[in-house]
């Protein structure tokens, strides 16, 4: 009698193979949108920090300097922090602190509402007093309540969600991120814009 040797196959069958790449090609495919709509989603939540931060900065040094201090929105959702007048050894005009919209943030765009469109249209400019408090630009500009971030369409894909933000800028001159999309209900939601 002859003994009969069993072969044993170690290893995936190209059906397997070919079963298992499709299946990971299709979990990608879901996953790369949503990958990117939070990419995108929390590059617009830094740069609303950022705007918000910028903003209690100038005010908090007009406080410290006894004098005018005036915050910039530039190009993207970069900003700028200046001395509208003198304070101590800065004289007026020189920049206290910057950011560049490349920090985070780069697809973002940045679009202002004024308190009033006349007799000049609004620029994006919030000067704040001794006081903390807003003032009027000394360009007579309108000063603009909110900013409001989005993304600019070119760097969205299809398949992406994205949720702009409000930042809101109080008479007294505070500053706050919220969420326009978030619906009014009792108790209020702290994100909820007004």
């Amino acid at each position: 009698m002859s003994a009969v040797r069993k072969i044993r196959a170690d290893g995936f069958t190209l059906i397997e193979l070919m079963i298992t790449i499709a299946i990971f090609a299709i979990t990608l495919t879901f996953g790369v949108s949503s990958y990117r709509s939070w990419v995108l989603n929390n590059q617009i939540r830094n740069a609303a920090e950022s705007i918000s931060n910028g903003i209690m900065l100038a005010r908090a040094e007009a406080v410290k300097c006894n004098a005018n201090v005036a915050f910039t929105i530039g190009t993207g959702s970069s900003w700028t922090v200046t001395h509208a007048d003198a304070c101590g050894n800065q004289p007026a005009g020189s920049v206290l602190q910057a950011r560049s919209s490349s920090e985070g943030s780069k697809n973002v765009t940045v679009s202002t509402a004024p308190v009033a469109v006349s007799p000049t249209p609004p620029t994006n400019t919030i000067t704040f007093n001794n006081l903390g408090i807003v003032v009027p630009n000394a360009d007579t500009s309108a000063t603009p309540t909110n900013f409001t971030l989005g993304i600019s369409p070119s760097a969205v894909g299809t398949g992406v969600t994205l949720r702009p933000l409000w930042v809101q800028i109080g008479v007294g001159g505070s500053s706050r991120v919220c969420d326009p999309s978030i619906a009014a209900k009792t108790p209020p939601d702290p994100r909820m814009c007004y």
